[in-house]
């Protein structure tokens, strides 16, 4: 077993290793900036058997498309480059419909309706701006609200002959409180003709927001689903298809390769048949194992916190007293970041003195060099002393990344 286990742990670590890269543990999520997600098998064979061959890339869009509609319930549906890409092509799809001449004319000249109204506290960042996604559609945000409250005559207000769409963003990143329930949103847009586009790139809901009026979903492929990184457009066969045209323009720079639809296809096969209660019984288990491993300590409690926009999925939420630990959650997730291997917690919210740990991302055996490092580092306390940055590295990380590459 000891053999076994070493064995294990090896290969853990031998493709950084080789390769020279970090090792990570990622207990953030399903980030982009740490590669989103890791792929199954059936994933990666199906993707390394498409870049061998050739196939004609509309028959394989049909495909594609025959898959997202099983897994959807959407009329129709096709792959682009991630659910950034997914966004701005619906969008532009909303514009121009089935004329190529006007998608060719995007985005200089979207034409008189160009508009698309959102809720000011949907108006996040997700790496980037949303209004960047729908800039470059050649469109223009027509916020509805204030950042805090958003009321159903306001988005009546911002609906009118300028409309393309309306916008409504799922994520952990916007406003959880007075905003625009989902389906008085849908009924507004309905009243005035607008189609509603729903940004649902980190959701496992894959059904219930077309169920529920929305006319274009778009997902990511590589996020809970674990395929190669892409994005998902579903929803009515008409807007599909407008917005699968746009890769005769703005769409050509956001195209997806033979090989990521080969894999999000079999990723979305395999979450068809997925043991999702099988899955969230092991999360739940890693939950309480780390919870056992930090309790009694000096100025920490934890507990398991939902996700904050309904998915099947909890989180292990760490609060710190800096006065009885001996330093901030900041420098706590910090040093967590420095250990070997690097354990990357979820620290969107620090500033409020809380990390925390998600497990839908660990590999086997991972659960356990979490629970022994992360209750190493809280032990030692006041040793991690907090540095000038510590506050702000989640809030700059994004950019500071960049513009530390190369430098």
């Amino acid at each position: 077993m000891a053999q076994h286990e070493a064995s294990a742990r090896d290969d853990l670590w031998s493709w950084h290793d080789r390769h020279g890269f970090r090792r990570i543990v990622n207990v953030s999520g399903t980030m982009t900036g740490l590669g989103a997600s890791v792929a199954s098998p059936a994933v990666r064979e199906a993707t390394a058997a498409a870049m061998g061959r050739f196939v004609r890339m509309h028959e394989l869009q049909a495909r594609a498309s025959a898959t997202i509609a099983r897994l959807t319930g959407a009329e129709a549906g096709f792959l682009t480059a991630s659910a950034s890409a997914g966004i701005s092509l619906a969008i532009a799809g909303c514009i121009t419909g089935l004329d190529p001449a006007r998608a060719e004319a995007l985005p200089a000249d979207a034409g008189p309706r160009r508009e698309v109204a959102v809720q000011l506290g949907h108006l996040c960042g997700y790496g980037a701006p949303v209004e960047t996604a729908i800039a470059l559609a050649g469109a223009r945000t027509r916020p509805v609200g204030q950042s805090t409250l958003a009321m159903d005559h306001q988005l009546r207000g911002a609906l009118g002959e300028a409309t393309a769409a309306a916008l409504y963003v799922v994520s952990h990143h916007v406003v959880h409180y007075g905003q625009i329930p989902f389906t008085t949103f849908v009924a507004i847009a309905r009243e005035r003709g607008v189609p509603v586009i729903v940004d649902a790139a980190s959701e496992y809901d894959l059904t219930g927001f077309l169920e529920a009026g929305a006319d274009l979903v778009v997902y990511s492929a590589h996020k809970f689903l674990g395929g190669p990184t892409g994005g998902i457009v579903a929803g009515r066969r008409d807007l599909v298809r407008a917005a699968y045209l746009q890769n005769v323009g703005i769409g050509r720079g956001m195209k997806i390769g033979k090989e990521s639809i080969a894999g999000a296809i079999a990723a979305m096969e395999a979450w068809m048949v997925r043991d999702h209660a099988a899955v969230r019984a092991a999360e739940e288990a890693t939950l309480a194992l780390w919870a056992s491993a930090i309790a009694g300590l000096p100025g920490i409690t934890s507990r398991i916190v939902p996700d904050p926009t309904g998915n099947p999925l909890s989180r292990l939420q760490v609060e710190v007293d800096p006065a009885r630990a001996g330093t901030s959650a900041a420098a706590f997730a910090r040093a967590l970041a420095e250990q070997d291997p690097a354990l990357i917690v979820r620290d969107h919210e620090i500033e409020l003195g809380y990390f925390q740990l998600d497990p839908c991302n660990l590999l086997p055996g991972q659960d356990r060099i979490v629970a022994d490092t992360l209750a190493a580092v809280l032990r030692a306390g006041a040793a991690h002393a907090e540095r000038p940055g510590d506050r702000a590295r989640a809030r700059n990380g994004g950019v500071d990344g960049y513009l530390g590459w190369l430098a």
